[in-house]
């Protein structure tokens, strides 16, 4: 998801997803350009459905990158990880489902970081903020007994 007018040494906008380093970016800035993202998000429902309610069709072709944009919106915490896999922080991270047009939200940190105790109580949050934007999101138990997040558009909108 890129920001419509970038400058050429501007990196373009990108929604943390739990994968990767942290934002760079001052907290200040990065707490705006999420806003300015988000702001967008919304007025694309609107414009291209009448309303906020539901997820837009852009939303569908790029459902971890909308899941992640309106988690960090909310504002929830990402995980992140180093150059070589590992974890670094702890928080949220966006994946791709199992299933097509799904997407999968877990609670992640690094070895110790208790991620795993609180992952229900997190996840059930994040559930709660994906819910409101329109999307089914209901907790599930996967491999190891970690609890994640699956979601999905609501039901007729695929």
């Amino acid at each position: 998801m890129a920001a419509p007018h970038a400058s050429p040494t501007e990196e373009p906008f990108a929604p943390a997803t739990g994968d990767g380093p942290l934002p760079t970016e001052p907290p200040a800035q990065r707490a705006a350009a999420v806003q300015t993202a988000f702001d967008g998000l919304l007025q694309i429902r609107r414009l291209t459905q009448e309303s906020e309610a539901a997820p837009a069709a852009w939303e569908l072709r790029q459902l971890t990158n909308a899941v992640a944009l309106a988690l960090e919106a909310a504002p929830l915490t990402p995980s992140a990880t180093d150059a070589e896999g590992h974890r670094t922080a702890t928080g949220y991270r966006v994946r791709p489902g199992d299933e097509p047009q799904t997407a999968a939200v877990e609670w992640l940190g690094p070895p110790g970081s208790g991620a795993a105790a609180e992952e229900r109580d997190r996840l059930a949050r994040c559930a709660d903020v994906l819910t409101a934007l329109g999307w089914d999101a209901l907790l599930y138990r996967g491999p190891r007994r970690r609890w994640f997040a699956e979601v999905r558009p609501p039901h007729g909108t695929r």
